[in-house]
């Protein structure tokens, strides 16, 4: 007789099985077209920029300015590696982690930026991809199919290791080059306490999603796999 649980197939990995194993096929598809998103964000506007500097390394330097590129970057690797290898259930935590600082973009560009520019033809196109789909689709893949249940208290504090870099590399780059990546940290215009107030502000919410992110992969978690060890949520 065969085990009923043998049909789930792909979604649970057999007992010597490797995790990546079980990534299913649309888990895999989604992650290709997500990183496709992402990587053809980036390249459309590596050439709009590399249009008006005609130099390679000029491009690169002023791209990387921008905690838009450098997340969809982390997107487009991350979702490039899952397509190729999987991995879903080994990498949920770093994925959840993206995720988060994705959704920081969408929101950042849509609350703070979007009034700001008004973009025509590759540009337009560009910003669509990395400004509105990506931070769109990669929490919905996240809440399609990466396991619950893995997430703690601490990590949106982890996560955030990652924005405060780049808002130090972002701060230091504009006092050397006298020019401020995104409005809302121009120390030059603003002054240190409005530009703090700034961070205060969008730190908060960040990690106010970020909690509500591991509240929700506790609600979502399978309830025959209960919290793991040291995971149990409670408010810092």
């Amino acid at each position: 007789m065969t085990d009923a649980r043998a049909t789930e197939g792909s979604a649970r990995a057999a007992p010597g099985q490797p995790e990546s194993a079980t990534t299913t096929g649309a888990a895999r598809a989604a992650a290709a077209l997500i990183a496709l998103i992402a990587f053809t964000g980036v390249a459309v506007q590596f050439s709009v920029v590399y249009r008006t500097s005609g130099s390679v390394t000029a491009t690169i330097w002023a791209l990387l300015a921008y905690f838009t590129i450098t997340t969809n970057l982390l997107v487009a690797f991350l979702f490039g590696w899952i397509a190729l290898r999987g991995g879903v259930r080994e990498l949920a935590w770093l994925l959840a982690g993206t995720a988060l600082s994705i959704l920081l973009v969408g929101v950042v560009y849509e609350v703070l930026l979007s009034s700001l520019y008004h973009l025509s033809g590759a540009a337009a196109f560009s910003n669509v991809l990395v400004h509105r789909l990506t931070p769109v689709l990669v929490p919905l893949y996240w809440l399609a199919f990466a396991p619950k249940g893995r997430l703690a208290s601490r990590d949106p504090l982890l996560w955030g290791v990652y924005p405060l870099a780049y808002l130090a590399y972002a701060l230091a780059r504009g006092q050397l080059a006298g020019v401020y990546a995104y409005p809302f940290i121009d120390v030059a215009h603003l002054g240190w306490a409005r530009t703090a107030l700034n961070v205060a502000l969008i730190t908060l919410g960040y990690l106010i999603v970020g909690w509500a992110l591991v509240l929700l992969d506790r609600r979502l978690a399978p309830r025959s796999e209960g919290p793991a060890p040291g995971k149990t949520f409670i408010l810092l």
